[in-house]
């Protein structure tokens, strides 16, 4: 299936326009911020496949200690947009920090003339399945390069591919490598505008290497993938199975603006890690988190505080800060909102947008905490608030206990001030509220039993929290000094 001439069928300009359209999804972009974990990153020269040695430009990345790591080897797609030898190295993505996350060393070889690899990878127009398959050879090269060095396990081998690199992995599938226990095709496919029949190709090449594949694979698709159509990958992975490749299509439905780039985005890591630990479990490989510095960690789960796009309930921010976190609400998942008592961010994409807020909050002060994650608001005041008792009206001042007219005029004050804040009141007349600081409940609790008995919260925010179980017999009407 592929040509040992080595003939270069296009100019350097043509073949980037007859490369795989499939792009690199835009992992750079917001896997940007690398974690802060030892990556012990090394950048080799490989030998590729010997039928036309060249020397191919590898990214090697290890947890810390001696292993022996089993291997994953991660194939980058390819983009018309930059000549091949300007493109990146692929380095920065969610799929390597995974593998480490799970033990292994990983392995990014760039394809020829890519990067810093040499030659001009060979094309073969409508043949889809030999053009897979030239870049699977040297894969397959690299592979039995990374067995021979020290702290790898070579008898432990997946293989995973974004887009044309995901075709690419299918391909090797079908070189049936020894150890190579799973295949991982991430939007895999390719498309040449030179071949008129390129729906067709995808097919029959798909079919192909089905045929000639025993190797266990797992593919995830989304349904508004702006490169490949659903019919499309449908299609293939039809052609595939029937032809007896053992695979499992993930159809996750739309994503985003462009289902293509779901591996590149934070919010598609729910989507794809639990269904790719479960395929490495089933063909023996470690699936395991060892290494949790590797990945974002787990957002905290719904405090139900507030609606989410209720600006109104935003703690301590003035206008302004409700100006930005509405700004907040209309940007792209994974995104999120940190707040302090004199501070707020927002932070979208990255590896881990919820520490990149953190971070930033921080070196404007102290008492930073997230407000929302994604789509939940997250916020837990300090001192929890009684649940509201529906006893009156919140605006209903008359219907506050206790109180003389000072203290109603107190409580008319209460109610201009900015969340959170806190209204409590006594038996004996005293009333006290507070507004401000990292926790107003306990501070307005806290002041108002330094001088009197039986304190309790009347309100809390937008809420009346007061439950009717005390009565006073005489109240002594002392009001007690309003702080803010």
């Amino acid at each position: 299936m592929r040509s040992k001439s080595g003939i270069l069928l296009f100019l350097l300009s043509l073949l980037l326009l007859t490369m795989a359209q499939a792009g690199i999804a835009d992992e750079a972009d917001d896997a940007m911020n690398m974690p802060e974990a030892p990556l012990n990153e090394r950048v080799l020269s490989v030998p590729g496949d010997s039928y036309s040695p060249v020397s191919l430009q590898v990214t090697v990345y290890m947890p810390n200690g001696p292993g022996p790591f089993p291997l994953a080897i991660m194939n980058h797609g390819a983009t018309s947009k930059v000549p091949p030898e300007q493109q990146p190295r692929y380095r920065i993505t969610f799929a390597a920090y995974y593998f480490l996350s799970r033990g292994y060393a990983v392995a990014l070889p760039m394809m020829r003339g890519y990067a810093g690899s040499e030659g001009r990878l060979v094309t073969h127009r409508c043949n889809y399945a030999a053009t897979g398959l030239e870049a699977a050879v040297d894969v397959r090269a690299v592979i039995e390069y990374m067995k021979q060095q020290p702290g790898i396990d070579g008898s432990q081998i997946v293989v995973a591919g974004q887009s044309f690199g995901g075709w690419n992995t299918l391909a090797l599938g079908a070189l049936n490598v020894p150890n190579v226990k799973g295949l991982v095709s991430f939007s895999g496919a390719m498309e040449m505008p030179t071949c008129e029949t390129s729906y067709a190709s995808l097919l029959e090449g798909a079919q192909w290497l089905g045929a000639h594949t025993t190797t266990p694979s797992i593919w995830f698709f989304g349904d508004n993938d702006q490169l490949f159509s659903t019919r499309t990958w449908h299609g293939m992975y039809d052609r595939y199975t029937a032809a007896g490749g053992p695979a499992e299509l993930v159809a996750y439905g739309t994503f985003q603006k462009d289902s293509h780039n779901m591996l590149g985005s934070g919010a598609g890591l729910p989507i794809w890690v639990p269904k790719v630990d479960a395929f490495l479990g089933k063909v023996g490989l470690p699936h395991r988190l060892i290494y949790p510095e590797y990945m974002p960690g787990a957002p905290p789960p719904p405090s139900h505080y507030a609606n989410l796009d209720d600006t109104d309930a935003l703690p301590y921010l003035t206008d302004p800060g409700r100006v930005l976190y509405q700004k907040f609400l209309e940007l792209p998942l994974p995104r999120a909102f940190v707040i302090s008592p004199t501070y707020g961010s927002s932070y979208s994409g990255g590896f881990d947008p919820r520490a990149q807020a953190l971070k930033v909050c921080r070196q404007h002060g102290p008492n930073c905490q997230l407000y929302a994650v994604d789509n939940d608001v997250v916020w837990v005041r300090p001192t929890p608030a009684p649940p509201p008792t529906q006893f009156a009206a919140l605006a209903d001042q008359n219907a506050v206990p206790y109180l003389t007219d000072k203290g109603r005029e107190g409580y008319q004050k209460f109610l201009t001030l900015r969340r959170p804040r806190a209204f409590v009141i006594a038996p004996d007349g005293a009333w006290y509220f507070a507004a401000v600081g990292v926790d107003p409940l306990a501070r307005a609790l806290s002041k108002c039993g330094e001088l009197h008995h039986d304190c309790a919260l009347y309100a809390v925010d937008g809420d009346v929290v007061w439950a009717k179980t005390v009565r006073a017999s005489d109240p002594a009407h002392e009001s007690v000094g309003v702080t803010r």
